[in-house]
């Protein structure tokens, strides 16, 4: 069996080294027009800002190395110009030759990747993307020769934001320019606000809510004419999945403009198949098509598609949009829905935040706050969100492994975390989230998050709003209106108080505005919220306190 893969990247080499685990006999090629195989692209941003030494540690495998411990021919600056799926021919063209010469296949494998997205921006030309080892070399040679002073970044995602810290380290003023009001457009926008707060004190100017309207040898100019000086520009606005070929071959696409496969990642066309950046995903979740180019999910699909090729039995789940990024020390994450998007499909949705120290504060814990979502009809936990410092990798990864096997959110509380104080609480914040989201599904205990507090305050509707910390507390910052309260005197004031208006509890992060909603519903008070993540949450969305 001739088996031929386009594109050696992570999803194409996967595919090749799991083909040949699977069978001996089977002779395999893969063709890749570009000079570079196998590399790590999610670790450029770290050489250009010299956290990784040799740029060669990016792409420690070549084309030998895959002959001699696989059998398998991966042949550089090849490109393949067209496929025939009737006759099972691939037209190739040697780019160091130009001779054209054509293959045969049995099995073909698709594995060409994504490229970066250009907004149609005038003088685009002029600006740098990020996408292969290429452009790495060449923001390296051009930062390495010009000893640019100042740098612009259009767009916030992860690669925009780690090529801005990394620009900051090698001592560059840079400027993010977003056209989404929020950082991080991924995140809801409640997460983005202390992320935004961190950049700006690292010294990055962060423009939100802008238009490029032309990009110049000099700088950048927004569409209102505002000219943003400059020494280098990056694009970083996603990328695209490199179709054409496909597209040419009658190979179908699905929704998302990527090429559609089944959880096989077989293709509408008989022995041809697709993975990496150029397949199209879904939701674990929901089922609906996604575009989440990543290289975990390039590694996955590509050892699917090696293995379907030979026979093999292993299925594509589908992905959560998980992801993770570093923007100084400071460590975002996701996965499964946000708020806005499960709202957007339809689902009764209950939020919290939670705001917990990664381990206890005497061995150096610093808060982290987990966003976390779950459906109200039957409890299952549908996403969540972290920002924070340490610890953050792991949390997210237990909420992948909980939403991935169909967990309730009350099931966190059950789960036997490793504690040790080196490494967590005694209730791991996950642990804690599962409390939080419990009491709200099924033990009356609602959270009013600060947006729809600031809608209660602009209502006009009474409300009465207690704030439960120490009086000194209160003295220093409060949310206007809220009364001061401390817990230990509202049993005794709650007497004295109107149980059918609608009342509001909180603290700084939300456990004793717990406790003091407690009090309340226990004293037969009808309507009582605790205010999501506290004080904090409130103060960093609206800045509003007297």
């Amino acid at each position: 069996m001739k088996i031929v893969i386009i594109g050696a990247v992570a999803a194409g080499t996967a595919a090749a080294a799991k083909a040949r685990r699977n069978s001996e006999d089977a002779q395999i090629t893969i063709y890749e027009k570009d000079s570079y195989i196998s590399y790590s692209g999610c670790g450029m941003p770290y050489y250009i800002g010299g956290e990784v030494e040799s740029a060669r540690q990016l792409f420690p495998r070549d084309p030998a190395f895959f002959k001699s411990k696989y059998n398998v021919d991966v042949l550089t600056r090849q490109e393949v110009l067209g496929v025939d799926p009737e006759k099972k021919t691939v037209a190739v063209k040697n780019l160091e030759t130009g001779e054209v010469f054509s293959d045969r296949f049995d099995k073909l494998i698709f594995a060409t990747g994504a490229t970066s997205a250009l907004p149609p921006i005038k003088g685009a030309d002029h600006a740098f993307t990020l996408r292969s080892i290429g452009d790495m070399n060449k923001i390296k040679a051009f930062i390495d020769q010009n000893s640019p002073k100042t740098a612009v970044i259009i767009g916030t995602g992860f690669i925009g934001l780690e090529m801005c810290e990394n620009l900051k380290k090698l001592g560059m003023k840079v400027t993010l320019l977003e056209k989404m009001t929020q950082v991080a457009p991924g995140l809801d926008e409640d997460m983005t606000v202390c992320v935004r707060e961190h950049i700006e004190k690292n010294g990055v100017t962060v423009l939100t809510g802008v238009q490029v309207g032309e990009i110049t040898d000099t700088g950048v100019y927004l569409e209102d004419g505002t000219l943003i000086g400059s020494d280098m520009v990056l694009v970083c606005v996603g990328v695209r999945p490199n179709t054409q070929l496909a597209r040419q071959a009658g190979i179908a696409l699905g929704e998302a403009g990527a090429i559609r496969v089944n959880d096989k990642m077989q293709t509408n066309v008989e022995d041809i198949y697709a993975c990496g950046d150029c397949a199209q995903q879904w939701s674990i979740l929901t089922g609906k098509p996604l575009y989440r180019p990543l290289g975990s999910t390039a590694s996955k699909t590509g050892r699917i598609a090696g293995d379907s090729v030979t026979g093999g039995s292993l299925r594509f789940r589908g992905i959560l949009e998980t992801a993770i990024f570093r923007i100084f020390d400071m460590t975002v994450a996701q996965t499964g829905l946000s708020e806005r998007e499960a709202n957007k499909l339809g689902y009764d949705v209950a939020v919290c935040h939670n705001i917990k120290p990664d381990r206890p504060e005497y061995l150096g814990g610093r808060d982290m706050v987990i966003k976390a979502v779950a459906d109200r009809r039957d409890g299952r936990l549908l996403g969540a969100q972290i920002v924070g410092f340490e610890g953050v990798d792991k949390r997210i990864d237990v909420f992948v492994t909980a939403i991935t096997f169909k967990a309730k959110a009350e099931e966190l509380f059950d789960l036997d975390l490793a504690y040790a104080p080196p490494f967590s609480t005694t209730r791991d914040p996950v642990m804690y989230t599962g409390m939080i989201l419990d009491n709200i599904l099924n033990r009356e205990r609602p959270l009013m998050t600060a947006q729809a507090l600031e809608s209660l305050m602009e209502s006009g509707e009474s409300y009465t709003l207690i704030d439960a910390r120490d009086s000194s507390q209160y003295d220093r910052g409060h949310i206007d209106s809220a009364r001061s309260i401390p817990l230990a005197q509202l049993r005794e004031a709650a007497d004295g108080m109107d149980k059918e208006t609608v009342s509001v509890t909180y603290c700084n992060k939300g456990v004793t505005g717990n406790a003091a909603q407690n009090i309340l519903i226990n004293k037969g008070f009808k309507k009582v919220y605790n205010l999501s993540g506290g004080y904090r949450q409130f103060k960093q969305l609206f800045n509003k306190d007297r």
